[in-house]
């Protein structure tokens, strides 16, 4: 039986990839899930044993896990698109093409010359700070975080300082335009594709949280009408997500990618130890 340490070099980095997604891809995600949305498909919910007791006295107790089992195979394909193949492809299709054009020798996929030590800890760094800024989207959504005039942030603040931590992220850990570029993709093209999981009743983001109709726009009689249509039902237009999760997908790039550095270089190091 082979095992991740005898699989080819790509293989065993993008097992690794799919095995940290599907296991601590979905506990980071349920720090803002029971505010945003709700799983009709296979859900999971994990109430404390220590408040369950007293929700009767107090109140419903908040779950300490909310999720479905259709989110750990979800992301763990998501983690080997964004730590393992996006990154790559953005480097090599984009940002070494123009550092060429510009002759330039900056913007590797891995800044410096990190050694193993030193990606592990900023992996875990990585995988700490995400599940800081998906908790900050949670206190934005619940209004629990005030300015300094005492007001609410309004949706369009919120997102402002979602990016903002989402962009800090990057420059303390990473800054290298591949990774930003993915990221950025990232956030664009991440909450466009649950659209077909919401279409087809997986999970539905809950009023309060549904500002985003990406599709609403969309002219009607048309191609990409009659192709919404047969993919997303003649609903599509009604499709509704949460536009915070945006600056989320961004920060989940980033960790993904951190991640993937780290476990490239266990490969690349165990190579090295069988050459000699």
């Amino acid at each position: 039986m082979r095992t991740l340490s005898s699989l080819p070099k790509p293989a065993a980095e993008l097992s690794k990839l799919f095995v940290t997604g599907a296991t601590v891809g979905p506990l980071v995600d349920s720090l803002h899930n029971q505010c945003l949305l709700e799983y009709n498909i296979a859900p999971i919910t994990i109430f404390n044993p220590f408040t369950t007791s007293l929700s009767s006295e107090l109140g419903p107790a908040d779950p300490i896990l909310c999720t479905s089992w259709l989110i750990p195979p979800l992301l763990g394909i998501a983690y080997v698109v964004l730590g393992g193949i996006l990154p790559r492809l953005v480097q090599n299709a984009v940002v070494s093409p123009l550092l060429q054009q510009g002759k330039s020798s900056g913007g590797n996929l891995r800044p410096g010359d990190a050694s193993i030590q030193h990606l592990r800890t900023k992996a875990f760094i990585a995988v700490i700070t995400t599940g800081l800024i998906i908790k900050l989207s949670e206190q934005l959504q619940t209004q629990a975080i005030t300015l300094p005039d005492g007001t609410v942030p309004d949706s369009g603040q919120s997102i402002s300082i979602m990016l903002v931590a989402a962009l800090g992220q990057w420059l303390v850990l990473d800054t290298t335009p591949a990774a930003l570029i993915a990221a950025a993709i990232t956030s664009i093209g991440g909450p466009l594709s649950e659209l077909p999981f919401v279409a087809a009743g997986a999970w539905e983001y809950i009023p309060s949280a549904a500002d985003y109709f990406p599709l609403s726009s969309l002219p009607t009689n048309g191609v990409l009408d009659e192709l919404a249509s047969a993919i997303l039902g003649d609903g599509y237009r009604d499709l509704a997500l949460s536009s915070i999760t945006g600056p989320c997908y961004f920060a989940v790039t980033m960790d993904s990618i951190a991640l993937g550095r780290w476990f490239s270089a266990q490969e690349a190091e165990e190579d090295q130890t069988l050459i000699r």
